[in-house]
């Protein structure tokens, strides 16, 4: 009992202290087993019993995978799950032996394919627990490492199957491996009969019990005889209870058992984990910790150059390969089981088990600041001038339907269930619509329903450029993470600064961002959804409709400051400094003569002009403005934070420093297109030319999918562009007459 109160007790605080400094709750289970175990405090005294409630941590852990194990969500990603993951596990496994054995690490080719399939597993846990803090379980990176996760999930059952195979000598190895999967192809074509006739049935009789404890006592006898069982005729007790698990998933059983399993796996694996720290002896791995850094550095670089690669192969983009590559770049918390079966095989020396526990340990601790991070170190150089030709170079070509006339199109960035909807509605009102993702499943499901589509990263600039966004009428983006929501807004306004655009803010925090990068509209579904609910009520006791609806208007109107919950300046700026981060950003001080000083930025026009975004200013006597509105003034010694590309900063130092014209009282800017015709645009550029004595001045030119700012009119206007005109409002109404 004593054992048992300083297990749990040890793992609930190392958990704590995990969860407060946001590492993972492994971590601390892992810590807390080093101080229990015999080379620190030495609390633990009858190690058999943490043992025998380890391997129930396990055998739990392997059923809820099972339970939890979809079809459909591998189906999604079917071929990058299958292919990749296939391959990455076979790739990871062969080149770890040949290494291994080569070098020395290992005597034998079957300790080097055992240390290959400990290095080839990923973690779920830390994996799936950072892509949900980030909200990034529907990108395009998260739905691959998702999808090879599941095949390693899979795989390990597989491995622990053929484990007692690997032990054979050399000339019986092959033999024993046929065996093994003979056995292994008999209880899985078991498991599916007894899974399909039997296994409904029994849990529709323990339901029927209405017990929760009678249901959880079924569920935990089903699984350990399934286990047990496994373990009795030579394969493994943990791919036994994997089984199990899938038994229960394709019945409708299996979320209630799933929902009281949990707590009980959830408290076994702790033990599970701590029993793991138990066994690393901190004073080794002092002693070894430059060779432990190294071997740190060598799996993260060598798993990465392995799937880094496959996941280019399989069509997706280079940024996604990346992120995808170093995110699974770490040894899994399976691979923990996998040693220790591995040591009752003789299949791993002490010293090298010693080495794979602290490098393990090492790769989870380092892998959700990669995940964290890495994305923003990746947009970062896809908008700086120096590596943005290098991605693009890089970048496979997008694919798109054939034989499609863009024009005056709507492109709609994302088709999961709102980009659906959206599309629907637009197709039914007989608009032309392009649809922009980069999921494959998708993909085919615009190609099934003769949908235009583009198939690529709706935030790349190659993609953009590729949906003809220049003659676009309108956009609506729908991506599932505020990243690339972010960056599809600012590159989309860089080709085309005056599309109209609608943007879901996947977080409350985005709104303001997004409405300060240029989107029109900023819609955000759970306020949109308390909106409708509170219009529901209010309606049932009797506010008239009218007023009603103008309440709903004003509180979009105000971008939803009455919804959105109070902020500190500390939260305010730490979600400021997030965002800004991910995109091209640079300080700007004013000079102390520029043109824009006492100006308002609606006024000023700065990103029409320009194409930056202010973002911040701080003020000479110390006030900051976090997203300041339009009405803003601009002040002398003022500091402000620009988003931009390059060249837009370059632009906005011109307008900083210049005497460029802008819009006084009574005048305005408009764009103005030159006609294609060689024989009209030169009628048309003879009239503006014409109305210079009017006080018209060009200001800008989109030309395809570039823009040219303050250009010179003799030299730069061709047929087919559109300008920018500032001046009088009835002068610039007289040019576009005739367009």
């Amino acid at each position: 009992m004593t054992d048992l109160i300083a297990l749990f007790s040890a793992a609930a605080i190392g958990g704590l202290l995990a969860s407060i400094l946001r590492q993972p709750v492994i971590l601390g289970y892992l810590l807390a087993g080093i101080i229990l175990g015999p080379f620190e405090l030495g609390l633990i005294h009858d190690y058999e019993i943490v043992e025998t409630i380890a391997e129930l941590g396990v055998t739990f852990l392997l059923f809820a995978i099972g339970v939890e194990f979809s079809f459909g969500e591998l189906n999604k990603v079917r071929n990058i799950s299958l292919g990749g993951g296939g391959l990455q596990l076979a790739l990871t496994i062969a080149i770890t032996a040949f290494i291994s054995v080569t070098v020395g690490w290992v005597a034998s080719i079957p300790e080097g394919i055992f240390l290959g399939e400990l290095l080839s597993l990923s973690s779920t846990a830390v994996v799936i627990k950072a892509l949900m803090e980030s909200n990034e379980t529907s990108t395009s990176h998260g739905q691959v490492m998702l999808g090879i996760l599941i095949i390693q999930d899979l795989a390990l059952g597989l491995m622990l199957a053929v484990l007692p195979a690997l032990n054979q000598p050399m000339e019986e190895i092959g033999v024993a491996i046929a065996v093994a999967l003979l056995k292994l192809t008999l209880f899985a074509l078991s498991a599916i009969v007894i899974g399909k006739w039997l296994i409904p049935p029994y849990l529709k009789l323990l339901a029927k019990t209405e017990s929760k404890e009678i249901f959880l006592l079924g569920v935990v006898a089903l699984c350990l005889s399934i286990a047990s069982l496994t373990g009795e005729i030579g394969l493994s007790t943990e791919m036994g209870a994997f089984v199990a698990g899938l038994m229960i998933s394709e019945v409708e059983y299996s979320d209630q058992t799933l929902d009281y399993v949990e707590p009980l796996r959830d408290i076994c694996a702790a033990a599970f984990f701590v029993s793991i720290g138990i066994l690393i002896d901190p004073i080794f791995l002092w002693h070894n910790l430059a060779l432990i850094l190294g071997l740190v550095s060598l799996v993260f670089l060598g798993k990465s150059l392995i799937i880094t690669p496959l996941v280019i192969l399989f069509r997706y983009p280079l940024k996604t390969a990346i992120i995808a590559g170093l995110g699974l770049a770490q040894i899994g918390e399976f691979s923990f089981v996998l040693a220790d079966k591995g040591r009752d095989f003789d299949l791993i020396s002490q010293n090298i088990y010693m080495l794979i526990l602290g490098t393990t340990a090492m790769t989870l601790v380092v892998t959700p600041f990669v995940l964290k991070f890495l994305p923003v170190i990746l947009s970062n150089l896809e908008s700086s001038p120096n590596f943005e030709g290098w991605f693009n170079k890089l970048e496979k070509s997008p694919e798109i339907t054939q034989e499609l006339t863009l024009e005056a199109h709507v492109i709609v960035c994302g088709y999961g269930r709102v980009g659906k909807n959206v599309v629907k509605l637009l197709l039914n009102q007989g608009h032309q619509v392009l649809v922009i993702d980069q999921s494959e499943e998708k993909i085919k499901k615009l190609r099934h329903k003769q949908i235009p589509y583009l198939y690529g990263n709706a935030s790349s600039l190659l993609v953009l450029e590729k949906a003809e966004i220049c003659s676009a009428k309108a956009m609506a983006i729908a991506l599932p993470d505020s990243m690339s929501s972010r960056l599809c807004v600012k590159r989309a306004l860089q080709l085309n600064p005056e599309l109209d655009m609608v943007v879901r803010a996947n977080d409350a925090e985005d709104i303001e961002m997004l409405y300060q990068l240029g989107a029109k509209e900023v819609i955000q579904p759970e306020f949109e959804a308390s909106l409708e609910l509170s219009g529901h009520l209010l309606r049932v006791l009797g506010l008239p409709k009218i007023n009603i609806q103008q309440e709903i208007q004003q509180i979009r109107q105000s971008q939803y400051q009455t919804l959105q919950p109070e902020r500190s300046e500390e939260e305010i700026l730490r979600e400021l400094e997030e965002a800004v981060s991910t995109m091209n950003n640079k300080w700007y001080a004013l000079p102390a003569d520029s043109p824009l000083i006492g100006v308002t930025l609606e006024k000023a026009h700065i990103r029409r002009l320009t194409g930056v975004s202010v973002i911040k200013i701080k003020r000479a006597n110390g006030e900051k403005l976090d997203y300041p509105p339009a009405y803003t003034v601009l002040e002398k010694d003022d500091k402000l934070l620009l988003i931009g590309a390059s060249e837009d900063f370059e632009a906005f130092d011109y307008l900083a420093k210049e005497k460029v014209m802008l819009p006084q009282e009574g005048e305005s800017c408009l764009w103005v297109s030159i006609p294609k015709n060689k024989d009209l645009a030169t009628q048309k550029l003879e009239e503006i030319k014409a109305q210079k004595q009017s006080g018209v001045v060009i200001q800008g030119i989109r030309r395809k999918n570039q823009y040219i700012h303050f250009p010179d009119i003799d030299k730069d206007i061709k047929a087919g562009d559109n300008i920018l005109l500032f001046g009088k409002l009835e002068t610039l109404n007289q040019l576009t007459v005739n367009d």
